[in-house]
C-alpha cells in the first residue's frame, strides 16, 4: 500500500468577523499519499483555500497537528509548491527571468539555473518566449510559465489552487493534459482545489468532499479511471457515475432549485 506523505489531524481554524467569530474549519482530516493526485471539491467558502494557506505555512492553524512523512510539522514551507488562480507572473521580467525566480531566491548558480529554466520551458512547448514579456502571452501561455516556475523548485508537494478556472474551456482541457504529463514526468503529488467537479474526476486518484463551513471532510471517493488523457478520462464509461455521485454529495440540484 502508498505510504501516507502527509495527514492532516484534527485541523480547526476560525476568522474574526464583523459581530461573531466564523468557524471556517471544524476537525478537518484527511491524508496524502506519496504520488497522490487528490482534488478537495466543496460549497463556495467552506475553507478549502484556508486549508492550503495552513500547509503551505501562510496562517497557523487554531488547533490540530500536520505529519509529514510521521513527523509532526508546523507547516511544509520549503516543500510545496503553490500556484493559485492568478499567475502572477512579474510584468517587468521576461518569462526566463520569471521562471528563474525562485532559483535565484535560493542562490542556484545562473549557469545551471538558466540551462534549467532553458530545458523546461522547450518541454512545455515555450521554446523561442523566453524574452517575452507576459503580457504579450495568452492566459493559457501564463499560466504553463506559473506552472514550470512552481516545478522547477522540485516542490514535495504541488498545491494547485483553481489554477485554470479564469481559462476557456479548450485551454483548460490542454493545460489539464499538460498538468497530466508534467506529474507523472517528475513523479509529484498534487493536491487540487476546485470548483469544478468535471475537472476533479478527470484528473483525480481520490476526491475529498468537504461539508459546508464549519467544514469537515464529508466523503472521500477514490477515482478507478487510469487514464492520463483528461479528455480520455470524460469517456471513461465511470466518469459519469463518479460525476453524478460527487453531484449528489454537494447538492447541486438542490441548489439549482433553490436559486
Amino acid at each position: 500500500m502508498t505510504s501516507v506523505q502527509l495527514s492532516v489531524r484534527n485541523i480547526r481554524k476560525s476568522f474574526p468577523g464583523k459581530s461573531t467569530t466564523v468557524r471556517v474549519l471544524d476537525g478537518l482530516s484527511f491524508d496524502i499519499r506519496e504520488r497522490d493526485f487528490i482534488s478537495i471539491i466543496g460549497p463556495s467558502g467552506c475553507g478549502k483555500s484556508t486549508i492550503f494557506n495552513i500547509v503551505a505555512g501562510l496562517i497557523s492553524p487554531d488547533a490540530g497537528t500536520l505529519l509529514h512523512r510521521n513527523k509532526e510539522v508546523q507547516s511544509l514551507r520549503g516543500h510545496v509548491g503553490y500556484m493559485m488562480q492568478k499567475d502572477l507572473l512579474f510584468p517587468w521580467r521576461t518569462v526566463l527571468d520569471n521562471v528563474l525566480l525562485g532559483l535565484e531566491m535560493r542562490g542556484v548558480d545562473r549557469r545551471e539555473a538558466v540551462d534549467r529554466a532553458r530545458a523546461q520551458l522547450s518541454s512545455f512547448g515555450l521554446s523561442g518566449f523566453e524574452n517575452a514579456y507576459p503580457k504579450t502571452l495568452s492566459g493559457g501561455m501564463r499560466q504553463r510559465v506559473a506552472l514550470i516556475r512552481t516545478l522547477i523548485m522540485d516542490p514535495d508537494i504541488l498545491l494547485l489552487d483553481e489554477p485554470f478556472s479564469a481559462l476557456d474551456y479548450q485551454t483548460r482541457l490542454y493545460l489539464e493534459g499538460v498538468l497530466k504529463e508534467a506529474v507523472e514526468r517528475f513523479h509529484k503529488t498534487v493536491v487540487l482545489v476546485t470548483h469544478d467537479i468535471d475537472e476533479a474526476v478527470a484528473l483525480s486518484k481520490r476526491v475529498v468532499v468537504l461539508s459546508g463551513r464549519p467544514s469537515r471532510v464529508k466523503a472521500e471517493y477514490e477515482i478507478d479511471i487510469n487514464e492520463l488523457s483528461p479528455v480520455a478520462a470524460r469517456g471513461n464509461p465511470r466518469f459519469s457515475g463518479y460525476f453524478h455521485a460527487l453531484c449528489g454529495e454537494l447538492d447541486i440540484q438542490t441548489m439549482a432549485k433553490a436559486s
